[in-house]
């Protein structure tokens, strides 16, 4: 077993740069097609090489799979296909001996259906009372509870052989824990304890404003106060709870909470419950100036009444890849309407994801890099008869789903599968060597070596927060400590402010020595 965290805080948490680790794709180092724990030691020379503080890796437990993983059957196994609980423990001290803290993936929304509560559920236990489990409206039950809907889709309701259904949110082999029951309390109580005690320096809260339901289950219907199951007020007993626990280990929380309240979103970062929380107005945001500063702004000043540090990310498993949405029009990103085939200019948009990433590391906070950001990896188009992720089925084939994100990594130009490992459980487009992590590090250009050396600079900018600079329209300028950030969003070449040294460009200045659009500097003031 890994040697535990001490129960001390030194604040890391509030500047790191944490790397996400989607394992099934990032290394595979045994040769089936499936990247696992093995692949993800063999490398840690490599992350410690880009420089980050910290991995937060998604979830490695035993799983059926029928979400990426997101359908635990056992938090305390690691998945065969990944490797086993001993090699986490190895991972997880390795790791640390190179300065790389590590956070885990918690879901406590939802179980797998093969998980041995619903099981036994199922089966008519005692099990039943920590899901959601009721009879259907109509003559004969054959409508479901209430009207909710599923996130990927069609009704949050199975039905059972029995006559009964059972909610998920998510998809049907994602049934709904019941957070009103203790044993549900006390077994995510365990679970992190479990964790923390192998080494773990932090957690990441699955769609962390989801768990509690109103206990008479109603519909949900416009203006209704609280909503049904989103942010509601029971949560908070929960996280103070779990913050309790937390501090025995000196470990830290960071929250999936979706919610346009920015009041009600401060309400989970106070200093007895989450640490930290994501940013998702900032990642949504479009390529704009006046949206962008906007986004920064609000950001800092919703955190600032309870002291946490803002969130900043660019791209995540579940999100079209930033060279990608950045390359198509000017419009940004929506969540709602992913579509198969956008015409994408990826010139266009690594240009600006090159900008992005020194804008992001630039600002005060944890930056959070999903894996191959650092590469300038595109979204790839899967064959649709290759499509694993369940929003593509949900949605009819309208959706094309997350798994064009979650393409196995390139880590070797001249090696097959771009040197991956086996055959990818999902296939590499053609050309993808081009990204190789070998080739990238040999071109003082590239994205990685980009990467590599904001991470490695971005001390200069010290701890306090961005002064605005006077600046043209479409052009974002902020000072720091004595490090200045220069974006030019505009349409045309700007120049620079006053400053002593030039620090780090996101592409050459023109002939003039101006900033040319969708380039970022640092200077030194």
């Amino acid at each position: 077993m890994g040697q535990p965290t001490p129960a001390t805080d030194d604040g890391w948490w509030r500047s790191a740069v944490i790397y996400q680790v989607y394992v099934r794709s990032f290394a595979d180092g045994d040769g089936d097609g499936t990247g696992d724990l093995a692949g993800v030691r063999a490398r840690l020379p490599y992350l410690a090489e880009l420089g980050v503080d910290a991995l937060w890796f998604n979830p490695w437990y035993r799983s059926p799979m029928k979400d990426g993983g997101y359908d635990v059957a056992d938090y305390r196994a690691v998945d065969p296909a990944f490797g086993t609980l001993a090699e986490a423990e190895k991972l997880i001290a390795e790791a640390r001996e190179l300065g790389i803290r590590t956070l885990v993936d918690i879901v406590p929304n939802h179980v797998s259906d093969q998980h041995p509560w619903f099981r036994a559920a199922l089966a008519g236990g005692p099990e039943r009372e920590l899901f959601h489990f009721r009879p259907g409206r109509g003559e004969h039950g054959e409508l479901p509870p209430n009207e909710w809907q599923s996130e990927f889709g069609g009704p949050a309701w199975t039905r059972l052989p029995d006559g009964d259904w059972y909610l998920h949110l998510f998809a049907p082999e994602q049934p709904d824990l019941n957070w009103a029951h203790p044993a549900v309390r006390q077994e995510h109580e365990d679970i992190l304890r479990f964790w923390f005690e192998r080494g773990v320096a932090g957690v990441r809260i699955d769609s962390a404003a989801l768990l509690v339901k109103h206990p008479e289950l109603p519909d949900v219907t416009e203006g209704r106060d609280p909503h049904p199951y989103v942010d509601r007020d029971e949560l908070h007993d929960v996280y103070r709870a779990w913050r309790a626990v937390a501090d025995e280990y000196g470990a830290v929380f960071v929250g999936e909470v979706w919610l346009p309240d920015a009041e009600r979103f401060a309400r989970y970062l106070r200093p007895d419950e989450l640490h930290t929380a994501f940013n998702f107005s900032f990642m949504s945001c479009p390529w704009d100036a006046a949206r962008l500063r906007r986004s920064i702004d609000d950001t800092l000043a919703e955190h600032a009444p309870v002291g946490a540090p803002a969130t900043w990310v660019l791209c995540n498993h579940d999100v079209t890849r930033t060279v990608t949405r950045y390359g198509r029009a000017d419009t940004g990103f929506d969540f709602a309407t992913k579509a198969f085939g956008t015409p994408t200019d990826l010139a266009l948009g690594t240009r600006r994801a090159r900008a992005a990433a020194l804008l992001s590391l630039a600002l005060p906070g944890v930056v959070y890099v999903y894996q191959g950001e650092e590469l300038g990896l595109p979204e790839a188009d899967i064959p649709l008869d290759r499509i694993e992720d369940p929003m593509h089925a949900r949605s009819g084939g309208t959706d094309p789903g997350r798994d064009g994100c979650r393409v196995p990594l390139p880590w070797a130009a001249g090696e097959p599968h771009a040197g991956f490992g086996g055959e990818p459980w999902l296939p590499q487009p053609d050309g993808w060597a081009a990204y190789a992590a070998d080739r990238q590090a040999e071109d003082p250009g590239s994205m990685l070596r980009l990467y590599r050396e904001a991470v490695r600079l971005r001390p200069v900018f010290g701890d306090g927060p961005p002064t605005w600079l006077p600046a043209p329209d479409g052009v974002l300028a902020f000072a720091r400590a004595d490090a200045l950030c220069v974006v030019n969003l505009s349409d045309a070449p700007v120049d620079l402010p006053a400053h002593s040294a030039l620090l780090l460009a996101g592409g050459p200045l023109d002939t003039a020595g101006r900033l040319p659009r969708d380039t970022a500097v640092w200077l030194r003031a």
